[in-house]
């Protein structure tokens, strides 16, 4: 029998990639901590029986997202590459959904909430279809994917959790995360660790 709160509950673990970890195109510090905490999350979830998305960038090879056409950042997460893979040491189980965000040539794709499920439905048509409420957030990076993602998550009238213990930050500006933090913080969003 499925408790009230298994029923309404999911995990987002949000793009914990290898181009976003160590030695990656667009590493992100501490990203192997988040690796260790997104575990110790994902058990937690499965042991409650709750659903456990995973969003991952998967650009294609020119985008308007990368530098070298008029986009902020390097190559990273092209798509069937190595560094799209999720880190292999993180511990997604086998029913994990995989959600699918910025793969055209003219879309970032920082928000899981712009993806779509393997079977082309949008993230929250799926969170819906399954009764989700509430969705704990965790990943990388904390002030861009992360904060999109736990924005729009709220904005679509979602309970917001997200895992302080597991997000990690690019900061490109000193403070991006904090700041990223408090807005969250500031539009509902609830913080947790491991429990």
């Amino acid at each position: 029998m499925t408790s009230p709160e298994s029923a309404v509950s999911a995990l987002l673990v949000v793009d914990v990639q290898n181009d976003f970890c160590t030695s990656g195109a667009l590493a992100v510090p501490g990203s192997e901590s988040v690796v260790t905490a997104m575990n110790r999350h994902i058990s937690h979830a499965i042991t409650r029986g709750w659903p456990v998305y995973a969003s991952r960038d998967w650009h294609p090879q020119e985008t308007s997202h990368f530098k070298e056409f008029g986009g902020q950042w390097p190559v990273h997460c092209v798509q069937d590459s190595q560094g799209a893979r999720f880190h292999p040491s993180l511990q997604l189980p086998d029913d994990v959904i995989v959600v699918t965000k910025g793969d055209r040539t003219d879309e970032a794709g920082y928000s899981a909430f712009e993806g779509r499920t393997p079977d082309g439905r949008p993230l929250i048509e799926d969170l819906r279809r399954r009764g989700i409420a509430h969705l704990y957030v965790g990943g990388l990076a904390t002030d861009y994917c992360v904060k999109a993602s736990a924005l729009d998550g709220l904005n679509a009238g979602l309970r917001v959790t997200l895992l302080e213990d597991a997000v990690a930050g690019v900061d490109v500006t000193p403070g991006d995360s904090t700041r990223a933090l408090d807005e969250m913080r500031g539009k509902g969003a609830a913080l947790a660790t491991t429990p």
